[in-house]
């Protein structure tokens, strides 16, 4: 169901989104990958975002897409009924694994 926001409601709610996901970003760079926003149609409550780098080899990120992007930006930006993600898959797979670990990697201490 879309609503008729004014201008500055429609910049408030752009703006907003561009701001949470400035948050997120940080993580997501940390191991190599980024996270971007492709699209929102910030009337219909509809955004696309897209993960990059290393992020487009790591056997987790439908998981970081559905478990961690969407339900942040669902729960903290309620306008929002639907969150499209993909990986960039124009990258090749070995250079992408190149570019970080990964979060998932389990880190071993010597005893």
């Amino acid at each position: 169901m879309e609503t008729t926001l004014s201008d500055h409601e429609r910049v408030a709610r752009l703006n907003a989104l561009q701001a949470l996901l400035d948050l997120m970003r940080p993580s997501v760079q940390a191991d190599g990958g980024d996270l971007v926003l492709v699209r929102a149609d910030v009337e219909a409550g509809v955004v696309e975002v897209q993960l990059q780098g290393a992020c487009s080899s790591c056997a987790i990120s439908s998981s970081t897409l559905q478990g961690g992007v969407t339900r942040i930006l669902t729960d903290r930006l309620p306008w929002i009924t639907e969150v499209i993600g993909g990986v960039q898959e124009t990258d090749d797979v070995e250079a992408s694994a190149a570019l970080g670990t990964g979060g998932y990697v389990p880190r071993y201490r010597d005893l």
